[in-house]
């Protein structure tokens, strides 16, 4: 029997938002859900995604693009959430099992243009918006302690300072 929710966040491509959603809330929520991501159309997982989640300390260099195929009439899903709108338009048809569904549409990061610098401040963005809204929906949604699920850069970069100037 199953005793924990199991969460498919949902997205084109899987290869920015839904991994930083799937990570996200595996590493707030700890053991109380299964948690799963996928895409209509899978692209590997974009390097850029991989470094803005190793600068809060979650390395999902294991993680791959999954198709919504792999899910589908095999997993059963209680609660899809689409992050972005092109997927949530395409789903309703063939994702009509999950018992909840619900909408959080994040900007695209991979639509970024720019610098290197001005793509991972997207990347950065979209990454805490996700994790403040994942982290809102956990203490709704599911109660006992959620993790953060960022270190503050200025913070970061504060304690450093502190350890070279010994103070």
């Amino acid at each position: 029997m199953k005793t924990k929710p199991s969460v498919l966040f949902l997205c084109t491509g899987n290869s920015a938002r839904s991994q930083m959603a799937e990570v996200l809330l595996r590493h707030q929520a700890g053991d109380k859900c299964e948690v799963f991501s996928a895409g209509l159309a899978p692209r590997p997982v974009n390097p850029l995604t991989v470094t803005v989640m190793e600068e809060i300390g979650l390395d999902i260099r294991g993680q791959r693009s999954k198709s919504l195929k792999e899910f589908t009439g095999k997993t059963a899903i209680d609660i899809a959430i689409f992050v972005c709108a092109r997927a949530e338009e395409s789903c309703p048809t063939v994702y009509p099992f999950a018992l909840t569904a619900l909408s959080w549409p994040f900007d695209d990061p991979s639509a970024a243009t720019g610098t290197e610098e001005a793509k991972l401040n997207k990347f950065r963005e979209v990454r805490d918006r996700i994790g403040d809204t994942i982290r809102a929906w956990l203490l709704k949604a599911l109660p006992g302690p959620v993790r953060p699920h960022t270190q503050n850069v200025a913070s970061r970069t504060s304690l450093v300072q502190l350890k070279e100037t010994g103070t």
